[in-house]
């Protein structure tokens, strides 16, 4: 079968011919892959900064079919043969004796998402840059009717990462749950931010969408454009001009003397790896709020502990979600329209999206199988 191999670290993919896996043994399935998305982290994975296996076939956002089950996949996940499925990357195969395994509030029966023996797909195992692959039936979800595998691929990583963090920063994960909060998301106009800004509208939410590149304010306002009448709740933000004290009093109006802090966003995703953007969505969170990291530079976050001391503020950090998120967070896209902007490419032609993903092109840059 065909697929895309990183043999070395900062070098192209090589497109080769490689073994079907074999038929999936215990409570694995055999995925045949319908599309399969990059993500910044397969960036990373590729510049030798992770996991040292190599070679790999990366990919751990991806959707497909389920051609063959393992004899233990469990009657209660009602998976079945000719199934369209989303697979993320994370959790393959848990211990299923940890904390995590035996505390996961609400996924399947000792299945950890964040257990610290588990394996991703793409990462430390086989991803979807290749024909078919093997996946954990505990870790993937039902696509929804009216779904395909180039919608759903980028929802994997990114939709339920974004989803998480959106939860973590106290919207209720129903619509109208976020009604009467104002969300900011600083780099909102890149793979995660614009899936984050459609959430949180149709979540109810209002939402400050802040970016510094004008490919990403230009795919923002193609993002606002298709939300229709409820894209009036979304206020574009360009960093580059627009301070954010500035931005602050022009949603929320001037402080009262010396109560600056009691006007403010309810909450702010910081999804760029950068300080610059990190500082200027703290400047726009009230006191109490929450700042919620979904990235992770190497060099970290400098921060103001005064910010934590005297304004309360809170900091949390996201990495994708529970399984049980993952279908809620897939049901409600479907439901509700929200869709990645991709930009679709051969198998063939992976190292061409590995350049313009570099290049800085905006959306999701997606594999199509069926191209």
């Amino acid at each position: 079968m065909r697929a895309q191999v990183l043999e070395a670290f900062n070098t192209p993919y090589k497109f080769k011919d490689v073994p079907v896996p074999p038929n999936p043994t215990g409570q694995d399935i055999l995925v045949k892959v319908g599309a399969a998305s990059y993500c910044h982290t397969d960036a990373v994975f590729a510049s030798g900064a992770m996991w040292q296996d190599l070679p790999r076939i990366g990919s751990h956002e991806f959707a497909g079919t389920i051609v063959a089950m393992g004899p233990d996949v469990s009657p209660k996940l009602n998976l079945k043969v000719g199934m369209p499925v989303g697979v993320p990357g994370r959790a393959f195969h848990p211990c299923g004796s940890c904390y995590e395994c035996r505390n996961n509030d609400g996924d399947p029966e000792k299945y950890g998402v964040w257990c610290p023996e588990a394996g991703n797909l793409g990462l430390s195992a086989n991803g979807g840059f290749q024909e078919y692959c093997i996946a954990d039936s505990r870790q993937i979800a039902p696509m929804p009717e009216g779904m395909t595998a180039v919608d759903t691929a980028p929802l994997m990583c990114a939709g339920l990462t974004i989803w998480n963090a959106l939860e973590r920063a106290g919207v209720q994960m129903e619509a109208g749950g976020g009604k009467g909060l104002t969300i900011a998301i600083s780099g909102a106009g890149g793979g995660l931010g614009h899936l984050g800004v459609q959430f949180a509208i149709k979540l109810g939410c209002k939402v400050v969408a802040i970016e510094a590149s004008d490919p990403a304010l230009a795919l923002l306002k193609d993002v606002v454009m298709d939300l229709g009448p409820l894209g009036s709740g979304v206020t574009i933000v360009d960093a580059r001009q627009q301070p954010a004290e500035d931005v602050r009093v022009s949603i929320f109006g001037s402080p009262e003397p010396n109560l600056e802090g009691e006007k403010g966003v309810d909450g702010v995703l910081i999804l760029p790896e950068s300080q610059k953007a990190f500082e200027y969505g703290m400047k726009l969170v009230k006191n109490h709020g929450i700042c919620v990291t979904v990235s992770f530079p190497k060099e970290g976050f400098h921060m103001q502990p005064r910010d934590l001391v005297f304004r309360h503020i809170s900091m949390v950090g996201v990495l994708v979600g529970r399984n049980r998120q993952l279908r809620a967070m897939l049901n409600f896209a479907a439901k509700e329209g929200v869709r990645a902007k991709v930009t679709t490419y051969k198998l063939e032609q992976l190292n061409e999206l590995v350049e313009d993903y570099h290049k800085g092109s905006s959306g999701k840059l997606v594999v199509d199988m069926s191209k």
